[in-house]
């Protein structure tokens, strides 16, 4: 493989030269062509930071519980949204010599034009700042728009925080009022249960078995004394009985000597006090119900004879009053004791029917209680939360919650991002390089002359003994001359302009212009 002969090249070069140097001035004179004619697009930048909440969360909590980037694309919706950008369109005058440019049209292409660059930052990797971003022709008209936007952003946020806090507040106070309002119905309800079984109720059943054991007691107690009036007017009868056998001449047979002398209402009510607690068939119901039908028959006799014999009454005396006003005393005490018992018996069964429907009512009263305690407590809890809803509120309304600030406002811009001219020069000087050295190489290929003796040695096999040079005449030197200055010239301004376009490329044109500038200011 031949070695790689640099001087063979530079022959080459020198040969073709204006093969490289007019393509590369060709393509050099586009590519500035082109950098001063395209279109300048600035660009109009702000910086908006998401300022945390400046009141401690230890004292008010927010209830705005949507991440920034959610509320960012709510208000990015909002904001770039068709009526958002007419106004905006309209309030500007953007796109205005655009004569037959829909109105549609122009709100896409201003979308297309906007930017929102998300940044995140700390721990939990939530977005501390975003940017908004112009593109447009007119610098000022893409500042006055970018902050427009900025501002929107603000307002919106202000707007969806505040939205947010009044629409939890609302919804804790209605859920509030439906609560309080069911708390009322329960605790009404509560009440009439409890006036309405009052005596009944599971607090109240020590109260109500010592009231039955006092009942019960004063029971026992009035059938003693019952027991007690008995005995005492049946003495009195056969006292009665006697004296008036002793006055009147024994007119009514006297009992059996195995039976003792009773009144028949004081043997009813030991009969009903028996049949209370036995059945019919037990012996000392049916021995009452024997001597109450035989002091019934004494009775109907004894009326009889009184009737036969009505002449021989005889008046009666002193102590036979004295004992029938005795009897008629204890025969009224013995109703009274009778009435006692009555009224104290339907007293114990009302609080017997209390004392056994307890664990009953006991059941219901915590049923009661414990969906009245549930309210309660929900209530307290929607209550709370109310209030640290109105204090959110009120963070949000005097703006003390998290917010969005401009950092970096959008200023005018001085440069334009597009079109781009150091890249554009840097192109150009390598697409220019590229065309000429490519053009002067496929010229030099498809030319098959000999150039140097080697190549006709090579060629025809054969050694080359003489190599003379070419003899030019005088008209034929200047010709030579002036190309060869022609040729210095061209690279001359070939050089220069490649220099002019790398400064370009590095400097920028404002730089150049400046500099230029500031060196003819010298002079």
């Amino acid at each position: 493989m031949d070695a790689f002969d640099i001087k063979k090249y530079i022959d080459m070069a020198l040969r073709r030269k204006w093969w490289i140097i007019i393509p590369f001035l060709i393509v050099l004179l586009a590519g500035l062509a082109y950098g001063l004619k395209a279109p300048r697009i600035y660009e109009a930048k702000t910086l908006i930071l998401v300022q945390p909440q400046r009141v401690p969360e230890d004292f008010v909590r927010t209830i705005v519980t949507t991440t920034v980037e959610d509320r960012l694309r709510t208000i990015t919706q909002q904001v770039t949204s068709r009526t958002n950008l007419e106004k905006i369109i309209q309030q500007y005058s953007l796109f205005a010599f655009k004569l037959n440019m829909l109105l549609d049209d122009k709100v896409v292409r201003l979308r297309e034009m906007i930017n929102i660059d998300v940044s995140h930052g700390g721990r939990a990797r939530e977005a501390n700042a975003f940017t908004i971003t112009l593109r447009g022709k007119d610098p000022k008209k893409v500042t006055e728009v970018t902050n427009a936007l900025a501002s929107n952003f603000i307002s919106e946020n202000l707007k969806i925080r505040e939205s947010q806090a009044m629409g939890t507040a609302s919804f804790i106070s209605d859920e509030l009022e439906s609560v309080r309002k069911r708390l009322m119905e329960k605790e009404e309800e509560l009440k009439q249960y409890r006036e309405s079984y009052m005596g009944g109720l599971p607090e109240q059943l020590q109260a109500n078995l010592s009231i039955l054991e006092r009942l019960q007691q004063q029971l026992d107690q009035l059938n003693s004394n019952l027991r007690d009036a008995g005995n005492r007017r049946a003495a009195l009868q056969t006292q009665f009985a006697e004296q008036q056998r002793a006055e009147a001449g024994a007119f009514i047979p006297s009992a059996s000597p195995e039976e003792e002398p009773r009144d028949i209402p004081s043997l009813r009510n030991e009969l009903a006090s028996l049949e209370a607690r036995y059945t019919q068939n037990h012996p000392d119901v049916i021995r009452l119900k024997e001597m109450i039908a035989r002091l019934e028959a004494q009775r109907t006799q004894t009326n009889q004879t009184a009737a036969d014999f009505p002449e021989t009454s005889i008046p009666v005396s002193r102590e036979a009053q004295a004992l029938r006003n005795q009897l008629q005393d204890i025969t009224l005490e013995m109703e009274s004791y009778n009435a006692g018992i009555k009224k104290i018996q339907s007293q114990v069964k009302w609080y017997e029917k209390k004392v056994e429907d307890t664990p009953k009512r006991e059941q219901e009263l915590l049923s009661l209680n414990r969906d009245y305690q549930n309210l309660n407590e929900l209530y307290n809890s929607l209550l709370n939360r109310k209030l640290e809803a109105e204090m959110a509120v009120s963070m949000e309304r005097k703006q003390k919650g998290e917010q969005f600030r401009i950092v970096d406002p959008a200023k005018i811009p001085i440069r334009p991002v597009e079109p781009d001219l150091r890249r554009i020069m840097l192109l150009t000087l390598a697409l220019g390089l590229g065309l000429g050295g490519g053009l002067a190489f496929l010229i030099e290929t498809m030319d098959t002359s000999f150039k140097i003796p080697e190549e006709v040695e090579n060629e025809l096999q054969l050694p080359v003994l003489v190599s003379m040079p070419i003899r030019y005449t005088v008209k034929e030197l200047r010709r030579i001359k002036i190309k060869t200055a022609l040729a210095f010239s061209s690279v001359t301004v070939v050089f220069l302009a490649s220099a002019a376009g790398i400064v370009f490329a590095i400097k920028g044109v404002d730089e150049t212009m400046g500099f230029i500038k500031n060196l003819l200011s010298r002079f």
